[in-house]
């Protein structure tokens, strides 16, 4: 939050601004998803953009490679990761339609990290 407030060419930011509904594939039930931030900003050939932004750990971006021994642990990381890319799907539907772009940002992307 504070990248976006210090960076001169953001616009505006919101946190958690906007529901967007997906079915997850665990309990096939509409849910809502907010994403952590929409963001407008003007880019550099001085046009206005709107990037839709959610933050996770790298580790929940990729599919879980499953073990030899089902684990309970595991269950829950690839459910999570389904939900994940529900959510990611119906995220970048509402941005194709608005004309906006969608960005999933990871420590990779935030602090440059390997």
């Amino acid at each position: 939050m504070l990248m976006f407030d210090e960076n001169p060419s953001i616009i505006r930011w919101a946190s958690e601004e906007i529901a967007i509904p997906y079915v997850s594939p665990v309990d096939k039930k509409r849910h809502r998803y907010y994403p952590d931030f929409l963001v407008e900003l003007k880019n550099r050939k001085g046009e206005i953009e709107t990037i839709l932004i959610e933050v996770k750990p790298l580790k929940q971006t990729k599919v879980p490679k499953k073990p030899k021994r089902m684990s309970r642990g595991f269950i829950n990381e690839a459910n999570r990761y389904l939900i994940n890319k529900a959510k990611w799907e119906a995220a970048e539907k509402v941005c194709n339609k608005q004309g906006w772009e969608f960005k999933i940002l990871t420590e990779k992307e935030i602090y440059g990290k390997r």
